[in-house]
């Protein structure tokens, strides 16, 4: 895959760029593990300094990234902005924060003189140049939740980023640079897929972090492992969204069509699977499809569009293939579900699009569907809303409506997924552990548990 700018509104394509050769390659990886030894033994001051410094950075420059990203991946201009300023939030939670997360942990006293010491202490310390390997769908977001919290632990960064990012991952490298962190400490390899292995094996690089397909986590995973190398993986999601008799309908029908489409339904916790109480499933689904119906599509750097083209032509077809394929297998369209024939719209767009009578046998049913399309499920009882929820390899997070507090602890319980957000749509904070379980990857960002990922966690025993 070429590692290029191309429009998917229009497809066209705007700039290419030559992937580094093995020598520029070399050169960073040696200035990535020089400034390591340097950069580790900076304070938690002097990072937090550098990070709300990127921050500001990024808030002045978030009309001029926005663009970039709607230009390079389709998403709504005005969702852009949000990920930029989200990304700006993150930074400076983690600068406030890192501090008090990593400090050092003294355990209990009667255990520290069972052991035979006079002082026992849990230390964090950072482990080295990371790679981070990210996708093109939360182009900043994606990178800022891993930079934020490694940099801050005293890690140093380095990101191969989409083939079809680059504008994004080259203006992360400048960011960084422009505000004052040492030239080794975030870096972008511009490289294709095929290069990222030598990198992996390499003994300068010290963990990776991968979120994307699972094909790919698993590539990186059986590098990482034979390194014997820390790795964290998020993957995909077919997430959740059961709706019961207690949920207050028009509230899940209309935060529903949000989840669905955030991103232009390009999301891994984007609610994919509707699962619904036969009580209130035809009035679910009248409020629903009629709020699908009413998504505009258009332009994305119209500020009036809500879904946008998807991010490329691969993208589209695939999605077309799992819609047509549920349809020969018996499956109702209630809107959409088919490709757009607009003039005005040229580029890669697919309509939001509502699919009932889903069965097991049809493949939408076990793979996830990354763009606009959702699939409505018709259960009886919590026991089989519980077994449908958990009937997918993915775990990513999951959603339930209901305000029968028993119904909420057996979900709670049960549901095989990293979040359960109740009469809420899922969405990442960075002050709450973020992955999942399953087929949708190991580990965990943000919060204290995702700092805490890419550091040595030692232990300190002093004798008398």
């Amino acid at each position: 895959m070429p590692i290029a700018t191309v429009n998917p509104a229009t497809g066209e394509t705007l700039k290419t760029y030559e992937a580094m050769g093995a020598e520029e390659i070399e050169r960073r990886l040696r200035l990535a593990e020089a400034t390591f030894r340097t950069y580790r033994t900076t304070t938690f001051a002097e990072r937090a300094r550098l990070l709300n410094r990127a921050a500001d950075l990024l808030d002045e420059d978030q009309p001029d990234i926005a663009r970039v990203l709607t230009t390079e991946m389709g998403k709504p201009v005005r969702q852009s902005r949000a990920e930029a300023a989200k990304c700006a939030k993150a930074m400076r939670w983690y600068a406030g924060h890192a501090e008090e997360l990593l400090a050092d942990e003294e355990p209990a006293e009667a255990d520290v003189k069972d052991s035979g010491a006079s002082r026992v202490r849990v230390r964090y310390r950072p482990l080295g140049p990371v790679l981070a390997v990210m996708p093109w769908n939360f182009p900043l977001w994606q990178v800022v939740r891993f930079a934020a919290p490694a940099l801050m632990a005293g890690n140093v960064g380095l990101l191969k980023h989409a083939s079809n990012v680059p504008q994004t991952a080259l203006y992360l490298e400048d960011l960084f640079h422009r505000a004052g962190f040492a030239e080794g400490t975030f870096q972008t390899l511009l490289i294709g897929s095929a290069a990222v292995e030598e990198i992996l094996r390499d003994e300068r690089v010290k963990a990776a972090t991968l979120t994307g397909s699972e094909p790919a986590g698993r590539s990186v995973a059986s590098v990482c492992g034979d390194m014997v190398k820390k790795t964290v993986l998020e993957l995909g999601g077919s997430d959740p969204y059961v709706v019961m008799p207690s949920a207050d309908l028009d509230r899940a029908a209309q935060v529903a069509v949000t989840a669905r489409v955030q991103n232009t339904g390009q999301s891994c916790i984007a609610a994919k699977r509707f699962i619904v109480h036969e009580e209130v499933y035809d009035a679910f689904a009248e409020r629903f499809v009629e709020g699908m119906k009413a998504l505009k599509v258009g332009d994305p750097m119209d500020e009036e569009t809500e879904v946008g083209p998807l991010s490329s032509e691969q993208g589209r077809a695939d999605l077309e293939e799992l819609v047509d394929d549920a349809t020969r297998g018996g499956a109702t369209v209630l809107c959409g579900g088919h490709r757009l024939r607009r003039p005005e719209l040229p580029g890669w767009y697919y309509p939001p699009t509502v699919l009932a009578d889903i069965t097991r046998e049809m493949r939408i049913h076990r793979e996830e569907a990354f763009g606009p399309v959702a699939t409505l499920y018709r259960v009886r009882d919590v026991d089989e809303a519980v077994l449908l929820a958990n009937d997918t390899p993915f775990g990513l997070s999951s959603n339930v409506w209901t305000r029968d507090e028993a119904e909420v602890d057996r979900f709670v319980r049960d549901l095989e997924a990293g979040s359960v957000y109740v009469n809420g749509m899922t969405a990442s904070h960075p002050a709450f552990p973020f992955g999942g379980v399953k087929r949708s990857g190991y580990g965990r960002e943000l919060s204290g548990h995702g700092i805490r990922e890419f550091c040595n966690i030692t232990t300190v025993w002093q004798g008398a």
